[in-house]
């Protein structure tokens, strides 16, 4: 595959290649034999220092009217500079072209990483395709305003957040949620901005101008997520900082305090000069944010968003994981899970079920008429009736059908009736004023809440703990199927906020704890934990606004993906810190010595900021296990 140079780095290769090309003329040309051969040597290798690295002087020069004296460009201006005075022409360009081939390669790697980044969310749409006065015409997306409709052909990125007035298709989710698996779209159905339309053409009702679109909001959180620095990289900040004079000051001691005992002044500046070089931290300056950048895309590419690197690194040490039920690992849609008939079949008192609700809207009644699957019949329905939170009554093929809570259906029979150990919603039934059995409803664990909690134990996770304002049997059923450390059931918000307080407590000094909610009736106990995870953040605004992590889908297996990419970011910025730091003191104390030249000096500088970003490049890649 071809390599793609930007023109900055072709502009760096040109000097490179003129430098290089005096260079060489100058290790061929014998000066003693010419008169004054001396001059013409100095003449011809400085040509070639200015040559390849004029441009670097003038970027120092600059940064030093600005303030920024102690730079990369500074140090290695200085220490070549310092190799002509003492006689070492040739040593002095060859410094400058290694720096420049260093500035090139990592200069390439740098824009690739972030090419890989920006390419996981290209998601902005070009324009939008609305329809005034029944003609289509092309606009810019922050043209159209709410109400008004949009065309989508297939293949194109949906502009807008709407809903679907005509037509159905499928829609390419991977780019928000990071599944390959198409969602259809029908009318009546939510159609977000990012997915791409793949093969029908669909008008769309604009609900979000696109300011407020999730394209948009997801665009802006990704581009605001450098903002937040990791306590590693504001380190690493203040490091170089105090780092860089300190070197400074130890070379010029190193300069002068031998020299001035032994006279030997070119082999004690020509020591300094080489420590100089060894100096500058730009390894660390530049690969530690890049290994977070990319921890970040890495996650992106998964459809899991993360505000800011400090959130990232957090993850890497989070001991307990709390979460809460319905939406996170429930489907918080009801399913009837039971049927238990007295006298009767199973069938037949769900068709009785079925045909008393059948007036209702309520989701009770909704799951019921789902799980009886048939059309229902209301020639055969008559008298239907409902007592406000209690249940529902009506007459079906002239059987007086009652279906509801126990207390209620108790008064209809004048019979006790109560279901034991129901761990969900129970809907009791009588005909004719006889007790025939209920149903229950239960809300269904996702179907990748067990793998969750497995993967999270596996990540070393020391207790998970569900939180929830459902009923003490639905909460407990819920935590023992999936083995959870501790349930709290019947809790309001701030109630969920106490509990994440006191579990907080019990975490270790460095620990870090989860909360993992549906981020619109959870934004009070999101805040208050070291990590707030938004679940199902696909369209909502709340759970962007809220959270400190949004997983775009619902699947909460990927709260432990978050957790490895955290894991894997940070083991490779340690990496990079080590290795940046033990080549740069072995490298000082033998230039010290006098042992190694500029050219070891160059790459403990260049060479290790080169492998340091490749090292780093190696986060944004994340394969799930």
């Amino acid at each position: 595959m071809a390599v793609k140079f930007s023109k900055k780095q072709k502009r760096i290769l040109r000097r490179i290649i003129t430098g290089f090309i005096i260079f060489i003329a100058g290790e061929l040309i014998p000066f003693e034999a010419f008169p004054y051969g001396n001059i013409i040597e100095l003449a011809v290798f400085m040509g070639a220092y200015i040559a390849a690295g004029g441009a670097v002087l003038v970027k120092a020069g600059k940064n030093i009217l600005n303030g920024q004296v102690f730079d990369e460009n500074f140090l290695m201006c200085i220490a070549t500079i310092g190799a002509f005075i003492v006689g070492e022409y040739a040593e002095g360009v060859e410094v400058m072209l290694f720096f420049l081939v260093g500035e090139l390669f990592e200069s390439y790697a740098v824009d690739k990483s972030r090419r890989s980044i920006s390419g996981l969310m290209d998601i902005r749409p070009d324009s939008a395709r609305v329809i005034r006065d029944g003609v289509h015409t092309e606009v810019s997306p922050e043209e159209v305003k709410t109400g008004e409709i949009i065309a989508v052909y297939p293949g194109e990125r949906i502009p807008l957040d709407g809903i679907v007035v005509s037509g159905s298709s499928s829609a390419d989710t991977s780019a928000m949620t990071g599944e390959s698996v198409p969602r259809d779209l029908n009318e009546g159905d939510n159609a977000l901005s990012g997915c791409i339309n793949l093969n029908g053409v669909i008008e769309i009702k604009v609900t979000k101008e696109y300011g407020q679109s999730t394209v948009a909001r997801i665009l802006e959180l990704v581009e605001n997520s450098a903002s937040s620095k990791a306590k590693t990289e504001n380190f690493i900040t203040r490091f170089a900082a105090v780092y860089t004079p300190l070197v400074v000051g130890l070379a010029a001691a190193l300069a002068l305090i031998p020299s001035i005992i032994t006279g030997e002044w070119s082999v004690w500046v020509y020591r300094a000069l080489t420590f100089l070089v060894i100096s500058c931290p730009c390894a660390l300056v530049i690969s530690v944010p890049l290994g977070f950048f990319g921890g970040i895309g890495a996650a992106s590419s998964n459809g899991i968003l993360i505000k800011g690197s400090n959130y990232l690194e957090a993850l890497a040490d989070a001991e307990t994981v709390v979460m809460d039920k319905t939406g996170t690992l429930t489907k918080g849609s009801f399913e009837v899970s039971e049927i238990c008939p007295i006298d009767i079949s199973e069938e037949q008192l769900l068709e009785y079920a079925a045909y008393a609700e059948n007036h209702s809207s309520h989701p009770i009644s909704v799951s019921l008429k789902r799980a009886y699957g048939r059309k229902i019949d209301i020639s055969r329905i008559s008298d239907a009736a409902e007592t406000a939170g209690n249940g529902v009554s009506a007459k079906v093929d002239g059987v007086l059908i009652h279906a509801g809570k126990s207390a209620y259906i108790s008064k209809v029979t004048g019979k006790s009736c109560t279901a034991a150990n129901a761990h969900g919603t129970v809907v009791y039934v009588s005909a004719d004023n006889k007790y025939i059995g209920y149903i229950l409803i239960s809300d269904q664990l996702k179907e990748d809440s067990e793998e969750a909690v497995s993967q999270l134990r596996s990540c070393g996770v020391k207790q998970i703990v569900m939180l929830t304002g459902d009923s003490d049997g639905a909460a407990e059923y819920t935590a023992a199927r999936l083995k959870l450390d501790k349930v709290y059931s019947e809790l309001l918000p701030d109630e969920k906020v106490s509990h994440v307080t006191e579990l907080k407590k019990s975490t270790s000094e460095k620990g870090k704890l989860i909360f993992v909610g549906d981020g619109i009736n959870d934004a009070p106990v999101l805040t208050c934990a070291d990590i707030g995870i938004a679940m199902g953040g696909l369209g909502s605004d709340a759970a962007i606004e809220a959270a400190d992590v949004v997983i775009m889908d619902d699947k909460p297996s990927k709260i432990a993906d978050a957790m490895k990419i955290a894991r894997r970011t940070k083991r490779i910025v340690t990496q990079n810190i080590i290795f940046a730091l033990g080549v740069k003191a072995a490298v000082l104390i033998l230039g010290a010595l006098g042992i190694t030249g500029m050219q070891a000096a160059v790459f403990a500088d260049v060479g290790v900021s080169v492998l340091a970003i490749l090292n780093a490049v190696r986060a944004l890649r994340y394969k799930r296990t």
